[in-house]
């Protein structure tokens, strides 16, 4: 019976782990529908330069087919510049579903600019040795 109980309170009591996606804080977040967070594991940087995966998770969205998208940026650390060097997008939530490859800008590099999702996942990157 104390088998059974334990079973029932792991199952009834378990949370969706994201373990590897860390939210940013919450001054940065976006306000609206969705929370971003960053993969500390994909932190690579070398010199000048540095790359983070950052996760786009959508609570609902009418406008489009996905509800969560991943992009992989490149930061520049000293001249306070990002650009986006990847995108994937999901149909469902936390990466998870069908991917399929997002639409990317060409060309470049923005400013950081101050306040906001890439201001912050400037300081992560930037600031780790």
């Amino acid at each position: 019976m104390k088998r059974l109980f334990l079973i029932a309170l792991i199952v009834f009591n378990s949370h969706p782990v994201h373990a590897e996606w860390v939210p940013i804080e919450k001054p940065y977040q976006p306000t609206g529908l969705e929370t971003v967070y960053f993969d500390p594991n994909t932190i690579h940087r070398e010199e000048r330069r540095a790359t983070l995966w950052q996760l786009t998770d959508l609570t609902w969205n009418s406008t489009t087919r996905f509800l969560s998208s991943k992009a992989h940026k490149e930061f520049d650390c000293e001249g306070s510049r990002v650009r986006v060097l990847q995108v994937l997008e999901f149909s469902r939530q936390m990466g998870k579903g069908r991917s399929m490859p997002g639409y990317i800008e060409q060309g470049g590099w923005q400013p950081v600019g101050a306040g906001g999702i890439n201001h912050a996942l400037s300081k992560i990157v930037c600031t780790q040795h």
